[in-house]
């Protein structure tokens, strides 16, 4: 690979009609229905973060779930049909496969033990079960895996404020 300048890909940067862009026809990546709720939730919650990255052509080399999410509501009239872009003007389809891929690699993973602490961090400030579930696009099963909190203690935290709720409703196992 040739030096690059690391300037250009923001310098480039423009919002563009969506439907001129396309997926590659390489990408390895795949993403459950679930996470892509989770990718719309977390474009509402935290606004539109990162560009999508295209050849010159509007092929999308980073950025096709970001792409998939804004044709759907409520994105789509959110954003006018409009999605951010930077050009990166590779002149190898392999640099394109590269760029892909490590794009995809270079986001990671969570760990469980930080992401144990992040769970217990929120439920110490005070956060609602149901609130981190939906902000964190969990299950409260998931929640409760990660917060090291008994079953019975969770239950406690999980009905808290929950006014004229019945206890009795409540099926715990042993």
């Amino acid at each position: 690979m040739a030096n690059v300048d690391v300037f250009a890909p923001l310098n480039s940067l423009q919002w563009v009609d969506r439907n001129l862009l396309k997926a590659n026809d390489y990408n390895p990546n795949k993403v459950s229905e679930e996470n892509l709720k989770l990718l719309i939730q977390s474009i509402e919650t935290n606004g539109w973060t990162l560009p999508i990255v295209c050849r010159p052509d509007f092929t999308i080399i980073d950025g096709f779930h970001r792409w998939t999410v804004s044709g759907r509501e409520p994105l789509l009239t959110k954003l006018h049909g409009q999605v951010p872009v930077v050009i990166v003007n590779h002149t190898d389809r392999a640099d394109d496969i590269y760029g892909t891929i490590t794009h995809n690699r270079a986001r990671g993973t969570h760990l469980l033990e930080p992401m144990k602490a992040i769970v217990k961090e929120l439920l110490d400030s005070g956060k609602e079960i149901k609130e981190i579930s939906k902000e964190l696009g969990m299950t409260p099963e998931e929640v409760f895996r990660l917060s090291d909190f008994t079953r019975e203690d969770f239950l406690d935290i999980m009905t808290r404020g929950a006014n004229g709720y019945n206890k009795a409703e409540i099926i715990r196992y042993l």
